[in-house]
């Protein structure tokens, strides 16, 4: 019986263990949950949800209104008699019901272009929402592969103090052989420092970075947080060729949000004078009313107050035309206003897309420099890895002292760490590139 009820125990234990252990992100997982849950991203939604209430607003304005109103009070000295219209000198108690309707029948056209502007306004606030979105997934592609460099960091780091400590243990046979002086040990050991040091280094940037991505995620920092690393981030890198300039821009001109942004708010600034202008026509709009009232002072002729209510009911129907004659240039103060909004608009535009055109220039030309970069360093490290072969043959011929073949074991260390740094700046300068084409940010 007890081993029965041990062996349920463990198992209910294993499947506990297995309901809460951790799920690897992705960098899609990680973009998709922060579109949920970052609070700039719900920032920029909130602006979406208030447009399109104003959107909504604008064509709730086409339809009739209906108010009612009642009021109940008391009339003092020389007053009429609201149901028999005399004069009289006393304290009456009154009390007046109303419904009203109106409806807007022509306003030169406001009321249609105040819909087409906020729908406008309300494409560009979507698209704000997009732009925010498109950086703040940029901003964890970079936080991702920065924690991806600073992972590789430290396997190069834990590596070398590996061979290092391989090297320290052939010295330790030789003093003790005799054929190396007992000093040679303290060179080792120095560099076996200077590798544990690069180690902490590494280690700290990639708990760092991790904070980084947490913060962008809105995840608590204890919250345990581990990424998937790509078996074969560099082989879906390899004879990638920078797209030329026209390209990428003419990419970037239909993809990026910001630059629909500014064109829903420049054709939204457009609309503005129309709808000033309105305001110098004459509007028509159709009413309609219903009226009752009640009065205590016809209590003393024995009439009740349902009878006044049914007896003083009247109806009103009807067109109103209002016809602008002079309202303080209001109207010409306004047209003025909304021409100036469409230069300005007209002109944010224009630094949106030099402004873009500016980006793209410069992310491909941070492409082109990290990919000579990465060549450079790949040379580089192919040479440190030769000159450290040959240190170590004649090292091992009592060519050169310990100090330095230590020293080239540094060059190696460098050129390795070099090689990391130029690799994920490379493919993070390729991933602005598809980010200004368009393309979905992924590492797979």
């Amino acid at each position: 019986m007890l081993r029965k009820t041990t062996l349920l125990m463990l198992c209910a234990l294993t499947l506990s263990c297995s309901a809460f252990a951790q799920e690897a992100w992705s960098l899609q997982k990680c973009i998709s949950h922060a579109k949920q849950n970052n609070l700039s991203l719900r920032q920029s939604q909130i602006a979406v949800s208030q447009a399109e209430l104003t959107e909504k607003g604008s064509r709730m304005a086409r339809m009739p209104s209906l108010n009612a109103s009642t009021n109940l009070g008391f009339q003092y000295g020389r007053n009429i008699d609201p149901t028999t219209n005399d004069f009289v000198n006393t304290r009456i108690g009154f009390n007046n019901w109303r419904v009203n309707a109106d409806a807007p029948i022509y306003n030169g056209g406001a009321i249609k272009n105040t819909i087409k502007q906020s729908e406008f306004d309300l494409e560009a606030a979507k698209e704000d929402a997009n732009t925010q979105f498109q950086n703040i997934a940029l901003q964890m592609a970079s936080a991702y592969l920065s924690i991806l460099l600073a992972k590789e960091q430290v396997t190069i780091a834990q590596r070398a103090i590996s061979q290092t400590q391989e090297q320290l243990s052939t010295i330790d046979k030789r003093i003790n052989a005799g054929t190396v002086p007992k000093a040679d040990r303290l060179d080792i050991l120095a560099q076996i420092a200077r590798n544990e040091q690069t180690l902490i280094q590494a280690e700290n940037s990639v708990a760092i970075n991790y904070l980084t991505l947490k913060n962008i995620l809105e995840l608590e920092p204890e919250y345990d947080l581990e990424i998937i690393i790509p078996n074969e981030l560099m082989q879906i890198q390899e004879n990638v060729n920078v797209t030329d300039l026209p390209t990428v821009f003419n990419q970037a001109m239909n993809t990026q949000a910001s630059i629909k942004a500014s064109e829903a708010r420049m054709k939204s600034a457009e609309l503005s004078v129309p709808i000033a202008k309105a305001d110098l026509l004459p509007s028509v709009s159709a009413f309609a009313g219903l009226d009752t009232r009640f009065s205590n002072a016809s209590l003393f002729q024995s009439d009740p107050y349902f009878d006044q209510l049914d007896n003083n009911f009247g109806q009103n129907l009807g067109i109103q035309v209002n016809i602008p004659i002079y309202n303080k240039h209001r109207a010409s103060i306004n047209i003025e206003r909304a021409r100036l909004d469409i230069i300005n608009a007209e002109v944010q535009n224009k630094q949106a897309k030099q402004q873009l055109k500016a980006d793209v220039q410069t992310a491909i030309a941070n492409a082109r420099a990290a990919k000579l970069e990465l060549a450079a360093s790949e040379r580089s490290l192919e040479a440190a890895n030769a000159a450290f072969d040959n240190a170590q043959k004649r090292y091992d011929l009592g060519a050169i002292n310990t100090l330095e073949l230590t020293t080239a074991k540094t060059n190696l260390d460098t050129a390795a760490l070099n090689v990391a740094r130029a690799k994920y700046d490379y493919i993070f300068r390729l991933k602005i590139i598809d980010f200004y084409m368009g393309k979905d940010l992924n590492l797979n």
